[in-house]
């Protein structure tokens, strides 16, 4: 299950968190049952409170406001009356003033908690698409790493067996191009200008401007023990491994 996205009270889009860290921000009043969430398969954000049984915030129940009673209909007058009866008999008070209706009412109050909604829909769409872009840049970013992870184990095999870095085309490791994939275009393998042992992945077909031509490395450090991975691509869109 992917993490859940929260706006705060300011509006203040935060995230990925957990169901359980969700659950931590509503016992402190971070956020309430009103509070916007958003987790990757959601069409919009949704307040929080149609997700309590899910992730077991379980609020208390609240109680439905009632309807006024109908109004009662004005007596009506007897069957028949003479036209002396009808000169005899105390005036009768005038018909009161017809009234709205419930289902009047009820158009009206729908009404009224609509057209707030719709601009809460249109500030929720602003908030979920940039989000859902974002989400989607960095898995692209992660598969083009992920692709390449066994290029890792044949050069550190190469520098283990003969002593020294390798290049493209010796041993296992191929041609640049070899190493293409879908947000990939090719791969150098040498060493660093600061004597280190890797290779150099650069991206393509992302579709933003941020990432493609952008390069990534991955090196063995000065001990040639442990594989660093560093960019030039803005954290914001790399694994927490190679930020920084």
């Amino acid at each position: 299950m992917s993490g859940w996205y929260y706006a705060d009270r300011n509006r203040e889009q935060h995230g990925p968190v957990s169901s359980d860290e969700l659950v931590t921000h509503f016992r402190y009043g971070r956020i309430a049952l009103d509070s916007l969430v958003w987790r990757e398969g959601m069409a919009q954000w949704q307040p929080l409170r149609d997700f309590a049984d899910e992730i077991g915030l379980n609020p208390s129940p609240v109680e439905a406001a009632t309807m006024p009673p109908p109004v009662p209909s004005a007596p009506s007058a007897p069957a028949s009356a003479s036209p002396h009866d009808r000169l005899l008999r105390t005036p009768v008070a005038p018909a009161p003033r017809p009234r709205m209706s419930g289902g009047k009412i009820a158009l009206i109050v729908i009404a009224v908690l609509l057209v707030p909604c719709l601009g809460i829909g249109a500030i929720l769409a602003a908030i979920s698409l940039p989000a859902y872009q974002q989400y989607t840049l960095r898995t692209k970013v992660t598969q083009a790493i992920t692709d390449n992870v066994g290029l890792r184990t044949d050069v550190k095999a190469f520098l283990e067996a003969e002593g020294r870095c390798p290049s493209n085309g010796e041993g296992n490791i191929g041609t640049p191009e070899r190493y293409a994939s879908t947000y990939v275009t090719r791969a150098t393998v040498g060493e660093f200008d600061d004597g280190t042992c890797g290779f150099e992945l650069e991206f393509g077909n992302t579709g933003n401007a941020e990432i493609d031509g952008r390069k990534l490395w991955w090196d063995l450090g000065s001990d040639n023990s442990e594989w660093h991975c560093s960019s030039e691509i803005d954290d914001k869109w790399l694994p927490l491994d190679c930020r920084g």
